[in-house]
């Protein structure tokens, strides 16, 4: 179960910036190649074990989230909508205010009303700032929260942004860097 993922980042080049080790992956960065088998691998896990009858839209988070977003509306025939790193000004636009452990910018949601039932899907959480953002705008709005899917974890953002938030936050693999190498934690 979700074995080209594990394999995926396993292999994954690991880059060191400052004191701080920094995984280069196909799912988190666009780069080395993204695979089909990859996408489909994490895509074909999430429509098995999630009931998504009930979900009105998959919502993506710019950047990573897009292809992720793309591929799971593809295979389900369920819409997706992107949270931009621009304002479209567009009525109903919702600003959001994001900071992470290494950037702070502003997010813009649009699309997305009172009583939708959403899937929220991005790449990874570490630190949790994105996604305690998005989550507490969704609450402004009063979309509802079906799903919240990330296929990586790493560090303790997870566990922040459940406590913050009350959400069961769901991540696929749980990763650590030791001695410079990603390793998988398993449960």
């Amino acid at each position: 179960m979700l074995d080209e993922l594990k394999k995926s980042l396993l292999e994954c080049p690991v880059v060191k910036k400052g004191d701080y080790y920094y995984f280069v992956h196909p799912i988190s960065d666009g780069v080395p190649l993204v695979e089909p088998d990859l996408l489909n691998d994490i895509i074909d896990y999430i429509i098995d074990n999630y009931n998504l009858e009930l979900i009105d839209k998959i919502v993506g988070i710019e950047s990573m989230g897009i292809p992720l977003a793309t591929a799971l509306s593809i295979k389900t025939g369920i819409p997706f909508v992107v949270v931009r790193k621009r304002s479209y000004g567009l009525e109903g636009e919702c600003q959001v205010h994001q900071q992470t452990g290494y950037s702070e910018n502003e997010l813009y949601i649009n699309g997305i009303y009172e009583n939708d039932n959403i899937l929220l899907i991005d790449d990874v959480v570490s630190t949790g700032g994105t996604l305690l953002s998005v989550i507490k705008a969704f609450d402004r709005i009063g979309a509802n929260l079906v799903n919240i899917i990330l296929p990586i974890e790493k560090d303790q953002g997870r566990e922040i942004v459940e406590k913050e938030t009350g959400y069961t936050i769901d991540t696929l693999v749980r990763i650590k860097m030791v001695d410079g190498k990603v390793t998988i934690v398993e449960d």
